[in-house]
């Protein structure tokens, strides 16, 4: 695949599952180095979401992929909100029929952003219920900016790919 700002190949399970495996990932590399958020917060995943341009790409197929936004979304717990809203780790999703970004420098594939954010929500909520109070409250900046395109699920697997924004 040639180097392109954005592609339009189509985003299928299996890179669904790709980006799943990734977030797991980045899951473990953080809560290993921050013990205290492992302990609040490991067991308290509502979701796992491709947000953004990507998301908007597998809605419509007409967007282009310039990079992959993941959402990592956590049930707020009663000791404190999750601390981790301003950091974004990065990784490479490697070769792939998405091709390379030409701006991107040190990443063979297309970039990926893990970020993450805790809602006030309980642990077991309804992964698209809470997402939608979450985008249509807009109270965050965060909030305003992703209901400007598309959210859709990666984890949990059983919901894979279901687009849950815009409400459909």
């Amino acid at each position: 695949m040639p180097d392109a700002e954005r592609s339009f190949e189509r985003i299928e399970d299996a890179d669904l599952e790709r980006l799943a495996f990734l977030a797991k990932k980045d899951h473990e590399d953080f809560f290993a180095r921050h013990p205290r958020w492992r302990d609040l917060y490991a067991g308290r995943i509502v979701c796992v979401a491709l947000c953004q341009g990507a998301a908007l790409h597998f809605v419509d197929g007409r967007n282009g992929v310039k990079d992959f936004d993941v959402w990592t979304f956590f049930a707020e717990h009663p000791a404190g909100r999750l601390r981790a809203d301003r950091r974004v780790a990065s990784v490479d999703f490697g070769p792939s029929k998405f091709g390379h970004h030409p701006g991107e420098a040190g990443y063979i594939g297309r970039r990926i952003d893990f970020l993450m954010r805790s809602l006030r929500c309980q642990p077991d909520a309804d992964p698209a219920k809470a997402i939608r109070e979450y985008l249509s409250s807009g109270t965050t900046g965060s909030a305003r900016a992703l209901a400007r395109k598309a959210v859709v699920l990666i984890e949990p697997n059983r919901l894979r790919g279901r687009v849950v924004w815009p409400f459909q």
